[in-house]
């Protein structure tokens, strides 16, 4: 393998470990359901890039007309991110949640 395509691999790799799953639709029913989606900071949940995406799960899932019943934060996860060179990282990830109802 040549020097350059290996940095191009580690480079990849690396970037893939900052990665985390976006907006997910974590409890579903015909009139409505949960929509979860990570974030940062304090207020980060109205910042975060992945609000959009979380609200467009809600708008295909009812056609477009919802309500956002109650929205906050949502159980997260913690999780071992492996550092090159160093010890391992311990990173909490926080995920915001909106519980949401279809209109008719």
């Amino acid at each position: 393998m040549k020097p350059w395509s290996r940095v191009t691999a580690l480079t990849l790799l690396l970037g893939c470990f900052g990665c985390s799953e976006g907006a997910k639709l974590v409890q579903e029913t015909e009139t409505g359901g949960v929509v979860t989606y990570p974030f940062k900071g304090e207020s980060g949940y109205m910042f975060s890039k992945f609000r959009k995406e979380a609200m467009d799960l809600i708008e295909q899932h009812c056609a477009g007309r919802y309500t956002i019943v109650k929205e906050g934060e949502a159980t997260g996860r913690t999780r071992i991110s492996q550092v090159v060179e160093g010890a391992p990282e311990v990173v909490r990830e926080r995920r915001w949640g909106l519980q949401f109802r279809c209109k008719p």
